[in-house]
């Protein structure tokens, strides 16, 4: 029988890895114009949910556990103006994931039930907020796919435009 920690470290460390390279998929055929348009008078750009998963993993897991030192603006996610490119933000994004991927697979199995408190969680233990972190990329993810098609598509609604 395997060792429990290797088996959710290898297997949380394959599935950062595995959803970062959607994240990458997704954003493959967008320019810079459409990584940063809204096809949508609600909701968010591709580039602003990047910008915010990034945040988001750099503060939860960078921060709280790796002791990155990073301080996060969370609104500015959605806000930022400056809209740098398309590979910039991803270059971020990967450097992210490798960091939590480092993280994953550094902790130990005393580690993994340390005890765990951070601003706008209510996870109690680090396994919990890795786990939480997945499963909130993966969310987002989800409106990146719907982005994505319909950005490729011109952003015409249901309307009979094609």
């Amino acid at each position: 029988m395997g060792d429990l920690k290797e088996t959710a470290a290898s297997s949380l460390a394959a599935l950062y890895t595995k959803l970062a390279g959607w994240v990458r998929e997704l954003a493959a055929p967008l320019s810079d114009e459409q990584f940063w348009a809204k096809p949508f008078p609600f909701g968010n750009s591709f580039g602003h949910l990047v910008l915010h998963l990034t945040g988001n993993l750099n503060y939860y897991i960078g921060a709280q556990i790796a002791g990155t030192g990073y301080v996060r603006d969370r609104p500015r996610e959605f806000t930022e103006e400056a809209r740098p490119s398309k590979e910039e933000v991803l270059r971020g994004f990967d450097k992210t994931v490798e960091m939590v991927v480092r993280t994953i697979r550094s902790q130990s199995e005393e580690d993994w039930s340390a005890a765990y408190t951070a601003t706008g969680v209510d996870a109690q233990n680090r396994f919990e907020i890795v786990l939480s972190c997945a499963t909130h990329l993966h969310h987002h993810i989800g409106q990146m796919m719907y982005l994505s098609f319909e950005l490729k598509r011109g952003g015409k609604k249901d309307r009979g435009e094609r």
